[in-house]
């Protein structure tokens, strides 16, 4: 039986290593990353590369998969933290306005693989429906709460207005991308909050 203390330091450098993988996919995207760039940045062997994680595309997945899950979950707990649903979603907007205009911050992993794959890939495609699912889920139910409170105007629809949150949040990720300053961010996200008065 493995002693449970041996068996951590090989799933924290596993987990050093994928984070390192996604530091470079996010920059990059799939294509356009190298196999030995992602062996320099992620600090293993060709050979451990195979043997832990498959191959590059397996690697991919399973680098996505840990990015988005950890990029919802974040944003579901910001959504969560202030008792005021609308105060939740303007949490989560500002806080995207702020992360994303940080110079040299790296693109975002789900929006890169979006465009890069569309829906050509049905595995990519379905790990990004999936959290995308999770966190239009949870806007939506905070959006009812702010609903039920009078928070936002009474012809606005909670579903319509999670669904147009989240593509202000994919917007804004591509817009930073695209060298849009912290200001013009910030600005996006108290457009959108306005919307839903």
């Amino acid at each position: 039986m493995l002693d449970c203390d041996m068996a951590r330091p090989k799933e924290f450098e596993r987990d050093t290593a994928l984070d390192g993988a996604i530091s470079i996919f996010c920059e990059h995207g799939y294509e356009g990353t190298s196999t030995d760039v992602l062996l320099g940045k992620m600090g293993i062997s060709r050979q451990s590369l195979y043997d832990t994680f498959g191959d590059k595309r397996r690697l991919f997945l399973e680098a996505l998969q840990r990015y988005v899950q950890g990029s919802v979950d974040s944003q579901i707990a910001t959504l969560n933290s202030p008792s005021s649903p609308l105060k939740g979603v303007k949490a989560v907007l500002l806080a995207m306005a702020s992360k994303a205009a940080i110079a040299g911050a790296p693109g975002c992993m789900g929006i890169g693989a979006t465009c890069e794959f569309g829906q050509s890939d049905v595995e990519i495609s379905a790990l990004i429906d999936a959290s995308g699912k999770r966190l239009l889920s949870a806007l939506e139910r905070r959006l009812v709460e702010a609903s039920g409170k009078g928070e936002i105007g009474k012809d606005v629809e909670p579903r319509s207005a999670a669904q147009f949150v989240m593509a202000t949040l994919s917007g804004m990720k591509i817009a930073a991308r695209g060298g849009a300053s912290a200001d013009t961010l910030h600005n996006i996200a108290r457009m959108a909050l306005r919307s839903l008065k």
